[in-house]
Order: structure tokens, then sequence, then C-alpha cells
């Protein structure tokens, strides 16, 4: 064994190869990880072998038969991802220190928001860019429980998630709302049904497809007493499910319009099943926010600050 290894003492060449391994993992392989690399599979391999002989582990399985870790390499990825992170956190307080606004801020979330007329989270990440242009922004879509999870362990700086059980390792500024109604398909037997022939104890003898995360979503369904045939993780998938012909499910306004004016999904008894959802900003409560997060939600909170209708956890049917 050589005890003289990565293990014992860390330079910035060994943080350097612990991320091209982590980029090669995410990428699911060299061949992927060319472009975001920007280098070639060769040149990759060669740097994977010299993170193996440095912490002397085999950490993958790379060749004809394709691309897998070991158990030795996954142990090895969890560890380099949190020393990752306290790297990045340590850049950013120093730069905090000398009071330059550079270093990264994390975002994820949950709903599609990008064609809700209530959020404005393209404009504020506009004009945070113009306030802190050096500033590297890293978005992403994740269900619900996982954005809680990764914003009190520090992996995320801000989530948006819907208002529904609030953590009490959390922190909430109420953001933007959006209105769900139930939905059907062209080909469901409800699609060319009439309202007036219809009730809510008519709609429970189909299937409905819900989330499986705690949301609102879960709740309204159980709520009614839907019959849940199916379960997916966005709203995404939910849209396919109702174009499918098969499945009722609930979708918020916005995002069901493109379909309903194609005249391929409808709406069911919009007077009397919808609900309405708000989302807020989470953030946890310690350690404090770094600078540049503060500010992201500063800004974030500044643009719907004048759509703000107040905060409540459960939704309305």
């Amino acid at each position: 064994m050589n005890h003289k290894s990565l293990a014992t003492r860390i330079g910035d060449t060994d943080i350097r190869l612990l991320r091209i391994f982590k980029s090669v993992v995410e990428c699911g392989g060299l061949s992927a990880a060319e472009v975001e690399l920007n280098i070639g599979k060769s040149t990759i391999s060669k740097h994977l072998s010299d993170l193996e002989l440095r912490l002397d582990l085999k950490l993958c399985n790379r060749g004809p038969s394709g691309f897998s870790l070991t158990d030795d390499g996954e142990k090895v990825l969890r560890a380099a991802e949190e020393l990752l992170i306290s790297v990045s956190q340590f850049r950013t307080e120093v730069n905090e220190i000398k009071e330059q606004l550079v270093g990264t801020v994390r975002v994820a979330l949950f709903d599609q928001c990008a064609s809700n007329p209530e959020s404005h989270l393209a404009r504020a990440i506009h004009n945070f860019n113009e306030a802190a242009p050096a500033v590297q922004i890293e978005l992403s879509l994740e269900p619900p429980n996982v954005i809680e999870t990764m914003v009190i362990g520090g992996q995320l700086d801000i989530g948006i998630i819907a208002l529904h059980r609030p953590s009490s390792s959390l922190q909430y500024s109420p953001l933007y709302g959006e209105n769900m109604y139930l939905y059907c398909g062209k080909n469901h037997p409800l699609f060319d049904a009439s309202e007036t022939d219809l009730g809510p104890a008519d709609i429970n003898q189909f299937s409905y497809a819900g989330l499986n995360v705690n949301s609102p979503n879960l709740i309204v369904g159980q709520q009614l007493g839907f019959r849940r045939a199916a379960k997916v993780q966005n709203e995404q998938a939910l849209a396919i499910l109702i174009l499918s012909g098969r499945y009722l499910a609930f979708l918020p306004d916005h995002l069901a319009q493109k379909f309903v004016e194609r005249q391929i999904m409808k709406r069911i008894l919009p007077n009397q099943i919808r609900y309405r959802t708000r989302f807020a900003a989470a953030t946890r409560k310690q350690p404090g926010m770094s600078r540049v997060a503060k500010l992201f939600l500063d800004v974030l909170i500044q643009e719907h600050v004048q759509n703000v209708e107040g905060i409540f956890t459960e939704a309305s049917i």
C-alpha cells in the first residue's frame, strides 16, 4: 500500500482530478464527458488513471463493455462531492472577506415556471446578473423533497418549492402562485362529456395520475378520494399521462394552456375541482447565507413583491 497517497495530502492537482472524475460520472462515461470537459477521451482516461494511482484505489471500470463505478469509486465520489462543496464554500467566504461578488449561487425549483405569468424568476436572474456578472448561476429542476434536503445540507443555496408543510430547519420567502385544474386528454371518455351530466362523484371511477412526493398535489388527490393508478415526480410526466387519454391529473393552467388551445386536453369541472398553490424561496436558517446567495434572494423577492399574497401551506379546493 502506498502510504504517501492522496489521502494524506491534497493539492490543486488532486482537486482538479477529482473534478474530472465527478464530471465523468455525471456524464455517464468518458465519451460523453469529452464535450463537457473540452478534452479528449484519451486524456480523460489518463487523468482517471492518475487519480487511481494517487489514491491507490480502482475507481471505475472503463472499456468496450461501458463505464461503471466500483464500490470504492462510489465511496470516493461521495467524499469528493463533499470536498468540492467545502472548497467552493471556502472560496466564497474568502471572496466575501475581500468584498468581491464572485463564486456560485445554486438554485433549484420544482414547478415548470417558465410559462407562469406570475413567476418573475427570469427577470430576477437578469437583474442579478447585471449586479454580479462574475457570479456563476447553477439552476436545476428537482423533486421538492430533494430540494429541501439539499438546501438543509448546504448543497443548494435556494430552493423554490410549494408552501405545503414547512420544515423547522428552513425559512420561507413567498414568491408567486399558480392555479391547478383537473384535465383529461382527447381520447378520454370525459373529453366529450357535458359538464351538466357530471359531478365530482362521477370522476372517481376513472384512473388518476398524481405526484408521489409530499406536495399539495398529493394531498388534494387524497382529499378528493381519487384512485391513483399512476404516480410521477414531475408535472411534465403528468402532462404525458393526460395526453395518453387514460388518466386524469392536475396541471397548472399555464402549463396546460398550449394543449387546451390545440384541443387535445380539456379541463374537467373547472368551477368545482381546482386548487391554488403558492411557491416560496426556501433557505436554511443556520448557517447564514453567503453574500451572493443573499443578493440573489433579495433580487428574487423584490421582483415578486408586487404579487405576494401571503403564506399558506395547504391547497384550497
